[in-house]
């Protein structure tokens, strides 16, 4: 299956901005974009029904092997915004991650691009397929692309 023949639904997750999480030029701080990056990863596998636990059970994890933040508009403590997660799953050991973080009053604030993978945890090897074990654990595998 190509990357673009299941295109999930748009889900996101909703932060406000604050204050201790900005630098001293009154900007949040660069990375905290990554952090909410990952926060709504997790809300959005949560959705779907898979959790931490359930992948560590099954003898894996997910790990980063390559994020891109592109910046276009500066975030300050009070601003809310929403952080949208779209996988997109290719037919190899990796997959993407999409995301947005969007004022709400539609202003992107900046793009970030993800390339991940599953680990198995004992052998210390990327699994082959990482479809299979996010489709089998998943109550809900459309939220995530699959």
């Amino acid at each position: 299956m190509s990357e673009q023949a299941k295109q999930p639904e748009q889900f996101y997750v909703s932060i406000g901005v604050r204050g201790y999480e900005t630098d001293s030029q009154g900007h949040l701080n660069q990375a905290v974009y990554l952090q909410y990056a990952e926060h709504a990863r997790w809300s959005v596998l949560r959705a779907a029904g898979i959790d931490q636990a359930d992948l560590l059970a099954k003898g894996v994890g997910p790990v980063a092997l390559e994020n891109t933040i592109r910046y276009f508009s500066e975030l300050r403590a009070g601003d809310e915004v929403e952080v949208t997660c779209v996988f997109l799953w290719g037919e190899r050991k990796t997959f993407r991650i999409e995301q947005v973080i969007r004022k709400t009053d539609g202003t992107t604030a900046a793009e970030l691009h993800a390339v991940g993978g599953l680990l198995d945890l004992t052998e210390r090897q990327m699994v082959a397929d990482p479809r299979e074990y996010f489709r089998a654990l998943a109550d809900d595998p459309t939220l995530i692309g699959l």
